[in-house]
């Protein structure tokens, strides 16, 4: 029964990196849902306060990640926030679209597509905008996924 627990907890993990990708999956539910999972199939004990203020630290850090790739990758192309949001709509609806590429073309489009309705700006500039969210969007997968290996080896590190 503990292999199956432990491929539970571990499944979960990995649900967490393919939300990177795909961020329709609540990447940091699962991760943290693997930490709870495995307090609650094997023992709490091994996570102390120490613990569990790290990765809520660190939980925090994810979420600031995410939103301020965004803003830094569209701000710094000269976008605004008509280009920040239709980059988020864009890496939502993204991926429905057009399966695998669709992560990458729904912020590019979407951020161009935004910055072009919204303030009129030129083809040229709105396409320099989208680059630039799908820089802000590569930059933020790297960053979350570095964090969650660092989360996953603390956790490990408390329970081996």
């Amino acid at each position: 029964m503990e292999y199956i627990y432990w491929g539970i907890v571990i499944f979960c993990m990995a649900v967490a990196f393919v939300g990177l990708v795909y961020p329709v999956i609540p990447s940091v539910i699962f991760l943290g849902g693997s930490f709870i999972l495995y307090g609650l199939l094997f023992s709490f004990a091994p996570f102390n306060v120490l613990f569990w203020s790290v990765q809520i630290i660190f939980i925090l850090l994810i979420f600031g990640s995410d939103y301020l790739s965004n803003l830094i990758g569209v701000k710094k192309y000269g976008g605004s926030k008509a280009g920040i949001w239709g980059s988020t709509i864009g890496l939502i609806i993204g991926p429905f679209i057009v399966p695998i590429w669709g992560i990458l073309i729904g912020p590019f489009l979407g951020a161009i597509l935004a910055e072009m309705l919204v303030h009129k700006t030129n083809i040229r500039k709105a396409i320099k905008v989208g680059i630039g969210s799908v820089i802000g969007f590569i930059s933020s997968v790297i960053v979350k996924g570095v964090i969650y290996i660092i989360m996953i080896a603390y956790f490990f590190y408390q329970v081996l």
